[in-house]
Protein backbone atom coordinates (compact mmCIF):
# COMPACT_ATOMS: atom_id res chain seq x y z
CA UNK A 1 0.00 0.00 0.00
CA UNK A 2 1.78 3.41 -0.95
CA UNK A 3 1.52 6.04 1.38
CA UNK A 4 2.70 9.61 2.37
CA UNK A 5 6.20 10.80 2.22
CA UNK A 6 5.76 12.27 5.35
CA UNK A 7 2.87 11.90 7.81
CA UNK A 8 2.83 14.31 10.67
CA UNK A 9 -0.17 13.66 13.35
CA UNK A 10 -0.99 15.91 16.33
CA UNK A 11 2.75 17.14 17.08
CA UNK A 12 3.33 19.15 19.55
CA UNK A 13 6.81 20.40 20.84
CA UNK A 14 7.19 22.32 24.16
CA UNK A 15 10.11 24.27 24.91
CA UNK A 16 10.94 25.12 28.76
CA UNK A 17 12.72 28.47 29.12
CA UNK A 18 13.46 28.63 32.86
CA UNK A 19 9.44 28.58 34.83
CA UNK A 20 8.04 29.65 31.63
CA UNK A 21 6.91 26.92 28.95
CA UNK A 22 6.93 28.33 25.25
CA UNK A 23 4.37 25.87 23.05
CA UNK A 24 6.14 26.55 19.66
CA UNK A 25 3.75 23.42 17.81
CA UNK A 26 0.59 22.98 19.22
CA UNK A 27 -1.03 19.85 17.84
CA UNK A 28 -0.51 20.48 13.90
CA UNK A 29 -1.20 17.50 11.21
CA UNK A 30 -0.62 16.70 7.26
CA UNK A 31 0.72 15.23 4.87
CA UNK A 32 3.55 15.74 2.34
CA UNK A 33 3.62 12.80 -1.14
CA UNK A 34 6.75 12.26 -2.77
CA UNK A 35 7.36 15.10 -5.23
CA UNK A 36 5.58 18.02 -3.82
CA UNK A 37 6.79 21.30 -4.03
CA UNK A 38 5.66 22.74 -1.11
CA UNK A 39 6.42 26.21 1.05
CA UNK A 40 5.92 26.36 4.47
CA UNK A 41 5.18 29.89 5.74
CA UNK A 42 3.91 31.88 8.83
CA UNK A 43 4.77 35.36 10.74
CA UNK A 44 7.87 35.23 13.22
CA UNK A 45 7.67 33.04 16.20
CA UNK A 46 4.97 30.74 14.34
CA UNK A 47 6.85 27.82 14.73
CA UNK A 48 7.90 27.74 11.03
CA UNK A 49 11.96 26.76 12.37
CA UNK A 50 10.72 24.45 14.44
CA UNK A 51 8.81 22.72 12.11
CA UNK A 52 11.53 22.58 10.13
CA UNK A 53 13.58 20.98 12.69
CA UNK A 54 11.11 18.30 13.67
CA UNK A 55 10.32 17.48 9.65
CA UNK A 56 14.52 17.48 9.05
CA UNK A 57 14.91 14.70 12.18
CA UNK A 58 17.14 17.67 14.37
CA UNK A 59 14.86 17.61 16.91
CA UNK A 60 12.01 15.45 18.07
CA UNK A 61 8.51 16.74 18.67
CA UNK A 62 6.98 16.94 22.54
CA UNK A 63 4.15 14.62 21.65
CA UNK A 64 2.35 13.05 18.37
CA UNK A 65 3.49 10.86 15.09
CA UNK A 66 5.64 11.74 12.61
CA UNK A 67 6.33 9.05 9.41
CA UNK A 68 9.39 9.73 7.10
CA UNK A 69 9.26 7.05 4.73
CA UNK A 70 7.09 4.87 6.39
CA UNK A 71 9.13 4.98 9.51
CA UNK A 72 8.16 5.69 12.71
CA UNK A 73 10.85 8.74 13.27
CA UNK A 74 9.88 9.00 17.20
CA UNK A 75 10.70 5.01 17.76
CA UNK A 76 14.28 5.72 15.96
CA UNK A 77 17.65 6.15 17.80
CA UNK A 78 20.65 8.42 16.98
CA UNK A 79 22.29 6.44 15.11
CA UNK A 80 19.17 6.05 12.87
CA UNK A 81 18.44 8.91 12.77
CA UNK A 82 21.46 10.53 12.07
CA UNK A 83 21.55 7.79 8.59
CA UNK A 84 18.39 9.23 7.80
CA UNK A 85 19.65 13.10 7.80
CA UNK A 86 22.94 12.06 5.97
CA UNK A 87 21.16 9.62 3.29
CA UNK A 88 17.04 10.83 3.23
CA UNK A 89 17.11 14.68 3.42
CA UNK A 90 19.32 17.39 1.89
CA UNK A 91 19.28 20.72 4.42
CA UNK A 92 20.13 24.41 2.26
CA UNK A 93 20.00 27.27 4.78
CA UNK A 94 19.94 31.39 4.37
CA UNK A 95 23.43 31.63 5.47
CA UNK A 96 25.35 29.27 3.02
CA UNK A 97 27.14 27.75 6.23
CA UNK A 98 30.22 26.82 4.25
CA UNK A 99 34.07 26.58 5.25
CA UNK A 100 36.13 29.49 4.95
CA UNK A 101 39.05 27.91 3.18
CA UNK A 102 37.54 24.85 2.06
CA UNK A 103 37.30 23.95 -2.33
CA UNK A 104 33.87 23.87 -3.70
CA UNK A 105 34.04 20.37 -4.39
CA UNK A 106 35.77 19.56 -1.04
CA UNK A 107 32.40 21.45 0.44
CA UNK A 108 29.76 18.95 -0.72
CA UNK A 109 31.94 16.15 -0.52
CA UNK A 110 32.13 16.46 3.38
CA UNK A 111 28.40 14.70 3.93
CA UNK A 112 29.44 12.19 1.89
CA UNK A 113 32.24 11.15 4.08
CA UNK A 114 30.27 11.11 7.16
CA UNK A 115 27.75 8.84 4.95
CA UNK A 116 30.92 6.19 4.87
CA UNK A 117 31.08 6.33 1.16
CA UNK A 118 34.65 6.15 -0.37
CA UNK A 119 37.03 8.57 -1.31
CA UNK A 120 36.54 7.68 -4.89
CA UNK A 121 33.24 7.24 -5.26
CA UNK A 122 31.83 10.58 -3.38
CA UNK A 123 34.53 12.66 -5.07
CA UNK A 124 32.70 11.63 -8.75
CA UNK A 125 29.43 12.16 -6.77
CA UNK A 126 30.64 15.74 -5.64
CA UNK A 127 31.46 16.55 -8.92
CA UNK A 128 28.14 15.39 -10.78
CA UNK A 129 26.19 17.51 -8.29
CA UNK A 130 28.20 21.04 -8.86
CA UNK A 131 27.61 19.97 -12.63
CA UNK A 132 24.31 19.71 -11.53
CA UNK A 133 24.06 23.96 -10.57
CA UNK A 134 26.48 24.63 -13.17
CA UNK A 135 29.34 24.72 -11.14
CA UNK A 136 31.26 22.23 -13.05
CA UNK A 137 34.60 25.00 -13.26
CA UNK A 138 34.72 25.92 -9.96
CA UNK A 139 35.50 22.93 -8.09
CA UNK A 140 38.22 24.22 -6.47
CA UNK A 141 36.96 27.50 -5.69
CA UNK A 142 37.02 28.86 -2.00
CA UNK A 143 34.06 30.61 -0.98
CA UNK A 144 35.91 34.21 -1.04
CA UNK A 145 36.28 33.43 -4.88
CA UNK A 146 32.15 32.78 -5.68
CA UNK A 147 29.65 35.18 -5.93
CA UNK A 148 26.63 35.20 -3.40
CA UNK A 149 24.73 33.08 -5.85
CA UNK A 150 27.72 30.47 -6.36
CA UNK A 151 27.84 29.72 -2.34
CA UNK A 152 24.04 29.40 -2.45
CA UNK A 153 24.56 26.51 -5.71
CA UNK A 154 27.60 25.04 -3.67
CA UNK A 155 24.95 24.45 -0.68
CA UNK A 156 22.60 23.32 -3.18
CA UNK A 157 25.07 20.89 -4.60
CA UNK A 158 26.28 19.91 -1.37
CA UNK A 159 22.68 18.66 -0.54
CA UNK A 160 21.88 16.59 -3.15
CA UNK A 161 25.20 14.80 -3.66
CA UNK A 162 24.25 11.78 -1.92
CA UNK A 163 20.70 11.51 -4.05
CA UNK A 164 18.14 12.45 -1.22
CA UNK A 165 14.36 12.02 -1.75
CA UNK A 166 13.54 15.15 0.32
CA UNK A 167 15.91 18.70 -0.12
CA UNK A 168 14.91 21.16 3.04
CA UNK A 169 15.58 24.95 2.60
CA UNK A 170 15.57 27.43 4.91
CA UNK A 171 14.75 31.16 3.51
CA UNK A 172 16.97 29.74 0.57
CA UNK A 173 17.56 33.56 -0.96
CA UNK A 174 17.59 35.77 2.40
CA UNK A 175 21.01 36.26 1.63
CA UNK A 176 20.68 36.61 -1.99
CA UNK A 177 19.78 39.82 -4.49
CA UNK A 178 16.31 39.00 -6.78
CA UNK A 179 17.87 38.30 -9.83
CA UNK A 180 20.26 35.98 -8.29
CA UNK A 181 17.60 34.87 -5.95
CA UNK A 182 15.57 33.75 -8.84
CA UNK A 183 18.37 31.94 -10.48
CA UNK A 184 18.58 29.90 -7.52
CA UNK A 185 14.85 29.40 -7.45
CA UNK A 186 14.75 28.50 -10.78
CA UNK A 187 17.13 26.01 -10.25
CA UNK A 188 15.38 24.11 -6.94
CA UNK A 189 12.37 23.78 -9.41
CA UNK A 190 14.35 22.23 -12.03
CA UNK A 191 15.49 19.78 -9.18
CA UNK A 192 11.85 19.36 -8.15
CA UNK A 193 10.83 18.10 -11.83
CA UNK A 194 13.71 15.42 -11.10
CA UNK A 195 11.34 14.16 -8.46
CA UNK A 196 13.16 15.21 -5.42
CA UNK A 197 10.32 16.66 -2.80
CA UNK A 198 11.37 20.64 -2.16
CA UNK A 199 10.10 22.15 1.50
CA UNK A 200 10.72 26.09 1.41
CA UNK A 201 10.97 27.60 4.83
CA UNK A 202 10.00 30.91 4.15
CA UNK A 203 8.53 34.26 5.04
CA UNK A 204 8.73 35.87 1.52
CA UNK A 205 5.31 35.40 -0.64
CA UNK A 206 7.39 35.78 -3.85
CA UNK A 207 9.79 32.69 -2.69
CA UNK A 208 6.78 30.74 -1.41
CA UNK A 209 5.30 31.14 -5.29
CA UNK A 210 8.08 29.18 -7.18
CA UNK A 211 5.94 25.70 -5.32
CA UNK A 212 2.62 24.11 -5.73
CA UNK A 213 1.51 24.04 -2.05
CA UNK A 214 1.48 26.71 0.62
CA UNK A 215 0.86 25.58 4.39
CA UNK A 216 0.65 28.51 6.76
CA UNK A 217 1.31 28.27 10.56
CA UNK A 218 0.34 30.53 12.94
CA UNK A 219 0.66 30.17 16.76
CA UNK A 220 1.89 27.07 16.62
CA UNK A 221 -1.03 25.66 14.50
CA UNK A 222 -1.53 25.25 11.16
CA UNK A 223 -3.92 28.09 9.82
CA UNK A 224 -4.12 27.07 5.49
CA UNK A 225 -3.54 24.55 3.25
CA UNK A 226 -3.21 25.51 -0.16
CA UNK A 227 -2.27 24.98 -3.42
CA UNK A 228 -0.93 27.08 -5.91
CA UNK A 229 -1.22 28.05 -9.59
CA UNK A 230 1.98 26.81 -11.03
CA UNK A 231 2.87 29.12 -14.08
CA UNK A 232 6.67 29.52 -13.64
CA UNK A 233 7.77 27.19 -16.96
CA UNK A 234 8.98 23.69 -15.65
CA UNK A 235 11.54 23.51 -19.12
CA UNK A 236 14.82 25.25 -18.12
CA UNK A 237 18.14 25.73 -19.71
CA UNK A 238 20.88 24.13 -18.37
CA UNK A 239 21.98 26.27 -15.41
CA UNK A 240 25.83 25.97 -16.27
CA UNK A 241 24.45 27.93 -19.60
CA UNK A 242 23.18 30.30 -17.40
CA UNK A 243 26.01 30.72 -15.45
CA UNK A 244 28.37 31.26 -18.38
CA UNK A 245 26.12 33.62 -20.01
CA UNK A 246 25.58 35.71 -17.39
CA UNK A 247 29.85 35.19 -16.99
CA UNK A 248 30.63 36.75 -20.29
CA UNK A 249 28.32 39.94 -19.44
CA UNK A 250 30.49 40.45 -16.83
Amino acid sequence: MSHPMIDVRDITKTYQMGKVEVHALRGMSFQIDQGEFLSIMGPSGSGKSTLMNVLGCLDAPSSGHYSLNGEDVEKLDERELARIRNREIGFVFQGFNLLARTSAIRQVELPLVYAGIAAGKRHEMARRALETVGLDDRLSHRPEELSGGEQQRVAIARAVAANPSIILADEPTGNLDSHTGHDVLRLFKALNDQGITVIFVTHDPETAQYSRRLIHIRDGLLERDESLDQSIPSLLPSARNEALSRRSQE
